[in-house]
């Protein structure tokens, strides 16, 4: 529903440096429209490039009407709190948005269309719920360990720690060395910056590995698919990393870590283990004793944004040495690293 040329608000009141900010940042991040502003009264007045390292002018802004005066015509609610829910304080702000003539762009569980479509003023409004499933898969066959391309999937030791991020700079540089490659997008952020994709964590269980495999086939003429990753195989919450192993039968995968953490995020007495144990955990799964072909994990993105840049270098090191793997953070010093020689 987003055209290309449609300029963008990002409300993220509250949130700016919280976890649950990523659906604002990753737009702010990789979306193309021209972005006019950002809505956190917080920081009224300051730039989104001083406030994370995204190299992009968008600045910030206290009240609604202000973006509405740089020419905003779409309003982003920005953040993915766990479980989806709208916060309540939001709807005000969502009901003004649609009487002064936005349209929205709803990343959360929490449906908005049936609720707030009286609000809509003209035919040229919409109200996009980007976490409706747009179609019912077929129960899944494996069809995609037949393909001859490569299927990268991104893999993580938890929740929120780069994979989306990961795969996203993998695409681009993909694409700026004309490799002839797609982006599969499985989370609210991939559906909204591609345009198509499946919310996975909306889908009933048995219908995951389907939606997976269905996207990745009507990708199989590319030579590169890459799978966006969700959840993670240690976290207790989650159930995405089967599906999008068995749905995209990966021939490569991506491990992503955040370097600070040495437990789940939110779930301290969850501790996350050795790597090199946890990639032969992923690398056994997606492979299962060879029925799914043998893909190997071939390098790691590691989140260090809570690191010096010694810090991070020396970070990769150790992880290199022990795992015999190129280590990186694809953010702050790119991906060649931990693609070049085999993509």
């Amino acid at each position: 529903m987003l055209k290309p040329d449609q300029k963008v608000a990002i409300y993220m009141e509250g949130f700016l440096h919280s976890d649950y900010g990523k659906m604002g940042l990753g737009a702010a991040r990789y979306l193309e429209n021209p972005i006019v502003g950002i809505i956190d009264s917080d920081y009224d007045g300051s730039n989104l490039n001083r406030e994370h390292p995204i190299e992009r002018d968008i600045p910030i802004y206290a009240k609604l009407d202000q973006v509405i005066d740089q020419g905003a015509e779409v309003l982003l609610l920005g953040i993915a709190p766990s479980g989806g829910k709208i916060p309540d304080a939001w709807f005000p702000l969502i009901t003004a948005a649609l009487k002064s003539g936005l349209s929205i762009i709803n990343g959360l569980h929490d449906s908005l269309g049936e609720q707030f479509a009286p609000y809509i003023q003209t035919s040229n409004q919409w109200i996009w719920d980007v976490r409706i499933p747009q179609f019912v898969p077929k129960i899944a066959s494996g069809r995609a360990m037949k393909l001859t391309n490569k299927r990268l999937l991104m893999i993580g030791t938890d929740m929120a720690c780069g994979k989306m991020t990961a795969g996203l700079e993998i695409y681009r540089w993909a694409k700026q060395n004309q490799i002839d490659s797609s982006f599969v997008a499985t989370g609210q952020i991939g559906i909204t910056l591609m345009g198509s994709g499946i919310p996975l964590d909306a889908l009933k269980v048995d219908h995951a590995c389907g939606a997976v495999e269905q996207m990745v086939m009507q990708q199989q003429d590319r030579s590169l698919v890459i799978i966006e990753g969700q959840g993670s195989l240690l976290h207790p919450g989650s159930t995405a990393t089967l599906p999008l192993m068995r749905g995209s039968c990966p021939t490569h995968m991506i491990l992503c870590h955040r370097a600070d953490k040495k437990s789940l995020r939110h779930l301290d007495s969850i501790k996350i283990p050795p790597l090199k144990d946890f990639i032969a955990l992923n690398e056994a799964l997606a492979s299962v004793v060879g029925t799914f072909g043998n893909p190997k994990v071939m390098g790691v993105a590691l989140n260090t944004v809570n690191l010096t840049e010694k810090e991070a270098q020396d970070q990769f090191a150790y992880l290199e040495s022990e795992l015999n793997l190129p280590v990186t953070d694809v953010v702050r010093f790119g991906v060649e690293k931990i693609v070049k020689g085999w993509l």
